[in-house]
């Protein structure tokens, strides 16, 4: 009777010691974006283009068209920048002020890549047929690139007064100091 009890009870502590209560994963599409753009920021600080790129990738796959897609976005435009593509640059700095506009980085990275591809000249004639308040935003930006700096303050500084209530605006007045400063 001892031999079948020791022998049922280590055949239950057998059973039992591997049970468990199943762990169920939950999928965040926003949370798992922002950690694949956390890794490739950090990929970027080790200068680890190719990894950065595709981190970048999956954060806008897993989260595409949110204001969140925008900071993106335009990291992968700042490192394709920065590798020496400014072309697909351009396309990341568009798209991420189509997705959010009221972040005035987004503007100056704009600018700066069409100063790279060499098209600040078209690209302002371009920008001077709009009467869209964020084009006025980048045409100010591409006059002060063409060196016609008073010009793009003049613009710049006009956006302010007539549109305090903009959330770029503290952005722009910012910028506007910088640029007299250097007058």
């Amino acid at each position: 009777m001892r031999k079948f009890l020791l022998v049922f009870l280590s055949l239950i502590l057998i059973l039992t010691c591997g049970y468990r209560k199943p762990y169920r994963y939950t999928i965040d599409a926003g949370k798992d974006a922002f950690y694949h753009n956390n890794v490739g920021l950090n990929y970027l600080q080790d200068r680890i283009y190719y990894a950065a790129i595709q981190e970048f990738k999956i954060a806008i796959q897993l989260s595409p068209n949110t204001q969140a897609t925008a900071v993106f976005k335009n990291n992968l435009g700042e490192t394709y920048n920065y590798i020496g593509y400014p072309d697909m640059a351009r396309v990341c700095f568009e798209d991420a002020i189509k997705l959010y506009g009221l972040n005035f980085k987004y503007y100056i990275n704009l600018a700066d890549c069409y100063e790279h591809l060499g098209i600040v000249q078209s690209k302002t004639e371009e920008y001077k047929a709009s009467n869209n308040i964020y084009d006025k935003i980048m045409l100010g930006l591409l006059y002060i690139k063409s060196g016609k700096q008073r010009q793009g303050v003049i613009i710049l500084d006009e956006i302010c007064q007539s549109n305090p209530e903009l959330l770029i605006v503290p952005s722009i007045r910012n910028y506007i100091k910088q640029i007299a400063a250097t007058l």
